[in-house]
């Protein structure tokens, strides 16, 4: 499915003053099962798990502030602490008490906001299960690309003015392992749905989310660590960001780790890279667990 497909099929909603785009599909008497995307591209990053994870799932995936097909407000500080409430926002809009996550990169981040409210009581859902791909869960063991250091810099205003595609692309295809970096016509279509609404100019703000994990890394550690729910990993180990260093360091910090899959030959976006490797992945997952 293409990202104009995707885009056709969804629909907006008003949430926390911001209009965001989300999608679902699937029975809603099965479990529901939340998506969230990573940085910098958008809930279409699901789009060639979602046939299958439909047949089980009630599925809802939505574009993040600043993300996609959702509002992008120019002079505004994009925090992680909000991107969690905008989906919480969501899941009572659609009347979801309780669901599981699936979690990708910058989205693994607020799936641990999520995670952490839901420890202190403050959660407005119950959430079931969760599992992690690829993603910076720990701060110090998130290798930041060049791109980003500059973006999230004293001039990444005018380094974000002076990119484009050619560097986008550039930049982007880096943490996909070779053998499955995206086509032209794809990095064509995640370019497109990032300068929807004028995105483009604003990643340096959304750069904040590097200093938002450093900032909430214990509160984000705690409930991976004494987590009262099943969590997963499903880890493209070439990953130069959050490879199988993280792995290493997610088992380090004793964090509760109820399912591992390592994909030795993939890289930062196991979605994309390896859609059917990464179902039987998670499958698996939920096949020990009680949904």
């Amino acid at each position: 499915m293409d990202s104009d497909q995707w885009y056709a099929s969804g629909e907006q909603v008003q949430l926390l003053g911001h209009q965001i785009f989300y999608r679902q599909s699937g029975n809603s008497r099965t479990p529901s099962l939340v998506l969230i995307h990573g940085f910098p591209t958008s809930s279409w990053d699901w789009a060639s798990l979602w046939p299958a994870l439909e047949q089980r799932y009630h599925l809802i995936a939505l574009d993040l502030l600043g993300f996609g097909h959702s509002d992008k407000p120019r002079q505004h500080q994009y925090a992680l602490l909000e991107q969690a409430s905008i989906v919480e926002a969501l899941l009572k809009h659609l009347d979801i008490n309780e669901c599981h996550l699936l979690a990708h990169d910058y989205g693994d981040s607020v799936v641990q906001e999520l995670l952490a409210r839901q420890q202190l009581q403050q959660a407005k859902v119950v959430y079931r299960s969760a599992c992690f791909l690829n993603g910076g869960l720990f701060p110090e063991t998130h290798r930041t690309l060049l791109i980003q250091k500059l973006l999230l810099g004293p001039f990444g205003w005018l380094v974000n003015r002076c990119s484009g595609r050619g560097q986008f692309k550039r930049s982007f295809v880096k943490v996909f392992a070779h053998a499955t970096r995206p086509s032209d016509e794809v990095l064509d279509q995640f370019w497109n749905n990032l300068c929807y609404g004028g995105g483009q100019s604003q990643l340096y703000r959304l750069m904040r989310y590097i200093t938002d994990r450093r900032v909430n890394r214990q509160r984000w550690l705690a409930p991976l660590q004494h987590s009262p729910i099943p969590l997963a990993l499903i880890n493209g180990s070439v990953d130069p960001v959050s490879g199988a260093h993280l792995v290493q360091r997610y088992k380090y910090l004793a964090c509760r780790l109820d399912f591992l899959s390592e994909l030795a030959d993939v890289g930062h976006y196991p979605q994309l890279e390896a859609p059917q490797r990464v179902l039987d992945a998670f499958f698996a997952f939920h096949d020990q667990i009680e949904l």
